[in-house]
């Protein structure tokens, strides 16, 4: 009976049982092709990840994400979840102190730096393969607000209106107006099925300033329902879009720039992303996404 070792890590969060959970099968081959998407839905996290043998062998892996619903060509707390079981595993970098791996995704490879600590931390940052590309204009305020069952003055507009951006995974940018509209936020599904459900962000990441962080805090809500998540706890293609979303309205043209998000709070799974972005002569050139994660189970998949 074939056996497959898989671990499962809690992504963007530096203490069990909050952020985002996350199946890695470090050693994949040998899994039926008609089974990956099975095993995803087995687990039912937001994604699982299996890696390969990586087809440029000076890289880490050649990595496969799942959501329970389909693959994925990138996403954001799978490329660090992944990374850290890697080297943590001692088989790639260093299992104390910092390395740099590259993970080759569907997106492209993603260079990924991590950060083991001598207690057992750890830490992971990786870079995006694609710039943010802004997607066409986003529905109406007032639709959104029908979609996420709020108030129409509740959706934010003029420098911060809705914008779709992709980052590799698209993603509806949606500000609000504060932390109370945020908690408010539920999608009404046969509202998104007539009008998001085909666009070219179905996704949506909603976000609010939070106070309590300071001027660069933000808090945010994740719903995918594209990929049959309807929340997700903490999500790192999401988080990469926003800081290309912030730094596009950033008025000063060069400089690199920084943020933190909270997500999944309302979930009871709370989660801490850093973004980065950097820009020069007014594009942004650069944006990287990072966050900790501890190892919860290790545990073996019995195939027939």
């Amino acid at each position: 009976m074939p056996e497959f070792e898989y671990v499962t890590l809690d992504v963007f969060t530096d203490r069990k049982f909050g952020g985002n959970q996350l199946a890695v099968f470090p050693d994949a081959r040998g899994i039926p092709e008609e089974l990956l998407l099975t095993i995803a839905r087995e687990f039912n996290y937001s994604e699982t990840t299996f890696c390969y043998p990586p087809v440029n062998p000076a890289h880490a892996a050649n990595v496969r994400i799942f959501t329970p619903g389909a693959e994925v060509p990138f996403a954001g707390h799978p490329t660090v979840g992944t990374a850290i079981a890697l080297v943590a595993s001692g088989k790639f970098g260093s299992p104390s102190g910092e390395s740099r791996i590259v993970l080759e995704e569907k997106v492209g490879p993603i260079p990924v730096t991590v950060r083991i600590g001598t207690d057992g931390s750890a830490f992971a940052q990786f870079s995006v393969a694609k710039l943010p590309e802004v997607g066409p204009p986003a529905p109406s305020r007032s639709m959104l607000a029908k979609i996420l069952s709020i108030n129409t003055e509740d959706v934010l507009s003029a420098r911060y209106a809705p914008e779709p951006v992709s980052c590799g995974l698209p993603f509806l940018m949606v500000g609000v107006t504060g932390l109370d509209a945020l908690e408010r936020a539920r999608v009404r599904f046969e509202k998104w099925e007539t009008t998001l459900q085909s666009a070219w962000a179905p996704d949506l990441f909603v976000f609010a300033k939070d106070p309590a962080g300071g001027d660069t805090h933000y808090r945010a809500r994740c719903f995918v329902p594209s990929c049959s998540v309807p929340e997700d706890p903490a999500t790192g293609s999401a988080n990469a879009c926003f800081a290309g979303y912030l730094a596009m309205r950033e008025r000063a043209k060069d400089g690199a720039f920084r943020w933190t998000v909270d997500q999944g709070v309302e979930m009871g799974r709370a989660s801490r992303i850093e973004i980065e972005a950097d820009k020069a002569a007014g594009s942004v050139t650069a944006i990287r996404v990072g966050g900790a994660a501890v190892q919860v189970m290790r545990g073996t998949l019995h195939i027939d």
